[in-house]
């Protein structure tokens, strides 16, 4: 049966490349459904044979007009990675996946908030509550490191250095490390927040996460779902232009430290890009700078008549 090799797929997912539990889970929704598609069609269970290129063609005509072409793009590369795993397990020789292009994605600007609305949102929380201290924290943490919202979940206390002003980052996606910069308000909003950290545990039984570094009212680790209530709240209170979520504090960020003239290489390696292409989305600087640094960088930038 399909679902069966579904199943170990997943599996290998989780303990081979160590992929985290919500991508492990997104694979698995990806796949179920290809295999819903399949069943529903052929009024039976789908095996591996039902795995063929116009079976893979007919579900993705069937995702159009009721799915964007990003959430069709993924669903295919999910294919794709199933069917590269049923071949790296020679129980197929080819992949049908491999030969679907993907649908044409439009072309969209990443969302960014502007200095001042970032500088408004990480002043929102109340600093004279320990569960202020942490909101305001963890928004210096988002926006100064531009972490994505599970890699800071994830954070423990082992992983911060305040000495160094480093936070050391396990990505949400496999198991590699990066050591991004934390910056000095971030660094100090952090320490302010560890100093009270003692208080947020459970009522009744005083239990404590000891590991984590950010922790709800009980003593438990935060959840993404949390830190996007909290970022969302901020922003309401902040009076952003448009509602902001943990990636777009992560956008501005990435803008911010663009326009101040970093390069994208060290962007790229401070946000944890694999590809330096997922980096050069931010390469919507301003005109104004572009020509700011062009007049300072190109020698025939200023005419003669001018230097006179």
């Amino acid at each position: 049966m399909l679902r069966a090799h579904v199943e170990n797929f997943v599996q290998s997912l989780a303990h081979e490349r160590r992929f985290s539990e919500h991508t492990a889970r997104a694979y698995t929704r990806d796949l179920l459904n290809f295999i819903e598609f399949i069943e529903e069609s052929e009024s039976r269970k789908a095996v591996l044979a039902d795995l063929d290129i116009i079976r893979v063609r007919s579900y993705l005509a069937s995702l159009f007009g009721r799915n964007r072409p990003v959430t069709i793009s993924r669903k295919l590369s999910s294919l794709r990675s199933f069917c590269n795993y049923l071949v790296r397990m020679e129980h197929r020789s080819d992949s049908p996946a491999a030969m679907v292009s993907s649908p044409k994605q439009p072309k969209r600007l990443v969302r960014f908030l502007s200095v001042d609305e970032a500088f408004r949102m990480v002043d929102v929380p109340d600093a004279g509550q320990p569960s202020g201290q942490r909101d305001r924290a963890l928004l210096e943490v988002l926006y100064g490191s531009g972490l994505r919202v599970a890699e800071l979940c994830a954070l423990d206390l082992k992983d911060i250095d305040l000495e160094n002003g480093t936070v050391r980052v396990r990505k949400a996606k496999g198991s590699k490390e990066r050591h991004s910069p934390l910056g000095g308000s971030a660094a100090a909003a952090i320490s302010s927040y560890l100093s009270l950290r003692g208080s947020l545990r459970h009522s009744k039984t005083g239990w404590q996460d000891s590991e984590a570094v950010w922790l709800n009212q009980r003593g438990g680790r935060l959840t993404t779902r949390s830190v996007r209530r909290i970022v969302n709240a901020a922003s309401e209170q902040a009076e952003t232009r448009a509602s902001a979520s943990p990636h777009t504090l992560r956008h501005s960020c990435a803008t911010h430290l663009l326009d101040g003239g970093a390069d994208l290489r060290t962007i790229q390696e401070i946000l944890g890009h694999a590809s330096l292409r997922s980096t050069q989305r931010y390469a919507h600087v301003s005109i104004d700078h572009l020509m700011d640094v062009y007049d300072r960088a190109h020698p025939r930038a200023i005419s003669d008549k001018e230097k006179t």
